[in-house]
């Protein structure tokens, strides 16, 4: 059975997917661990609840230790690695940027799901800027992709996507709602995609 290892900030929605399709045998591998940088995170819970360990680890710690922000990637990169081998590392709301000190760890091993479409609104807060685009009249569809990490952000090759419609009356909300369940879809069909084709998928 493959690990895999999911990095969490929030609520831990996609993670659910995620335990979801373990659970239902479409995922291609088994979470051996989840990662939170947030004490708070709800997606700890979710964890516990489906008996799969959790670690937390915040940047805060080590910046009030004087280390810096690649010590903390280091050093979470080498935990992972000594007690889990992962075979992929999924970033599922995982906000906080990589550097190069934990992604050469895990070289072709990482992806991320982005709410956006490769080349459109790379970084934070994605889907409001969509949506502020479409209310100019800017732009008629967004979309989600989970791409493999590189050191650039959301750079990376992508592996799936998919067009989200920007739909006449829509708000933030609605708009963000139809994201989210797109990604629920996709994220998982991208994680088994990954394990079983590996570089083989395009």
């Amino acid at each position: 059975m493959k690990n895999i290892v999911v990095l969490i900030s929030g609520s831990g929605s996609n993670l659910q997917a995620l335990i979801n399709a373990e659970a239902k045998g479409q995922l291609g591998g088994r979470i051996a661990l989840v990662v939170s940088n947030k004490k708070a995170a709800y997606g700890l819970v979710r964890a516990a609840e489906a008996n799969i360990p959790t670690l937390v680890r915040t940047l805060k710690e080590y910046k009030d230790d004087g280390k810096t922000r690649e010590d903390y990637d280091r050093d979470l990169a080498a935990h992972i690695e000594a007690t889990q081998a992962p075979d992929l590392i999924v970033l599922a709301g995982w906000m906080h940027i990589l550097s190069p000190a934990f992604i050469d760890q895990f070289r072709d091993k990482i992806i991320n799901l982005h709410p956006a479409l490769p080349g459109e609104l790379d970084g934070a807060h994605a889907i409001d800027r969509a949506y502020e685009e479409f209310k100019a009249g800017i732009r008629t569809r967004t979309g989600i992709m989970v791409h493999h990490v590189i050191p650039e952000v959301d750079k990376g090759d992508p592996i799936l996507t998919m067009e989200i419609p920007c739909v006449a009356g829509d708000t933030l909300e609605t708009l963000e709602e139809r994201i989210h369940t797109a990604e629920h879809q996709i994220l998982p069909k991208a994680v088994r995609l990954v394990l079983q084709h590996g570089d083989n998928i395009l």
